[in-house]
């Protein structure tokens, strides 16, 4: 059940117009790091676990992201609420109008025109917000891992967005928004390590032979830390086909009708290594020689 508060969780105070700065904004609203789809994939997540505590950590910071998906929606509002009028009432000259309401870095037009200077669930680049930005996958252990990450990238584009704007009002908004992403990134990461067995994600266990291997794929010069140190990989310098002791090729077992088939097929479609055809890029050519091959002149 949700019951809405009037008041907003945190205090907007918006200097003034600004309709290119609500383009950017619009990133945190319908964009791929913004509000709405962190809520759900955390809603997602939430209504699918079946520990308790997860569940109502998930809950919890997917309806405090629709909290924040008003503030931002907000915020996006009262920078266009001078577009608002200017377009529901065409009081300024078209020209003047039309530069109002693209200047200052705002490329949107949708933004503008479509939804009459408010917030839209698209992103700044007026791509409308998709399902697919939520990776849910069904696993505890994974599922926390992509919500830390995705945290981390909301924090970072909040930082843009604060380095984008001189409006002390806006700038104190999104520093309380931007923290509290470092705060969802705490409690995913204590969610996480409070599963005993968190690594690797899944039930099945990795191949052993393979699960502790590094494979220099970057030839010669390649750099060494922690990530492929001997004493924590089996480090493989100059790696060969194939690895697991075969030969490397690839194989299927047929039927004869599906084999005779194949091969049929095979035969009629094999190039030839013995002749070289007159083609439309040879009677194009510009080189003379091309053209006295591709005629039969000598």
């Amino acid at each position: 059940m949700f019951k809405h508060v009037k008041g907003l969780q945190y205090t907007v105070r918006v200097a003034g117009p600004n309709p290119g700065l609500a383009n950017l904004m619009l990133e945190q609203f319908g964009g791929a790091q913004g509000e709405l789809a962190a809520a759900m994939r955390y809603f997602t997540q939430g209504l699918a676990e079946d520990d308790a505590g997860r569940k109502d950590l998930l809950l919890d910071i997917a309806t405090e992201e629709l909290s924040h998906l008003e503030i931002i929606g907000t915020i996006i509002a009262m920078l266009n609420k001078g577009a608002k009028g200017d377009l529901a009432e065409g009081t300024q000259k078209e020209a003047e109008l039309y530069r109002s309401l693209t200047g200052n870095g705002n490329d949107s037009h949708i933004t503008s025109l479509l939804y009459g200077g408010g917030p839209s669930l698209i992103n700044s680049a007026g791509v409308p917000w998709t399902a697919a930005y939520v990776d849910t996958i069904g696993e505890p252990t994974a599922d926390l891992r992509s919500n830390i990450a995705a945290e981390a990238r909301a924090k970072l584009v909040y930082e843009r967005l604060i380095n984008v704007t001189d409006d002390p009002g806006i700038k104190d908004a999104l520093g309380f928004l931007m923290t509290r992403e470092v705060a969802h990134q705490k409690s995913f990461e204590k969610a996480l390590y409070s599963i005993r067995n968190n690594f690797p994600p899944g039930k099945l266990p990795p191949v052993p032979e393979y699960a502790n291997t590094y494979f220099n794929m970057s030839g010669e010069g390649e750099v060494r830390g922690s990530w492929n140190a001997d004493e924590n990989f089996n480090y493989v310098s100059n790696p060969q086909p194939a690895v697991d002791g075969g030969d490397g090729g690839a194989s299927v077992a047929l039927g004869g009708e599906q084999k005779s088939d194949l091969e049929a097929m095979m035969m009629r479609t094999q190039s030839s290594p013995d002749i070289n055809p007159v083609t439309g890029a040879d009677l194009g050519a510009a080189n003379p020689i091309d053209k006295d091959r591709a005629t039969g002149k000598k």
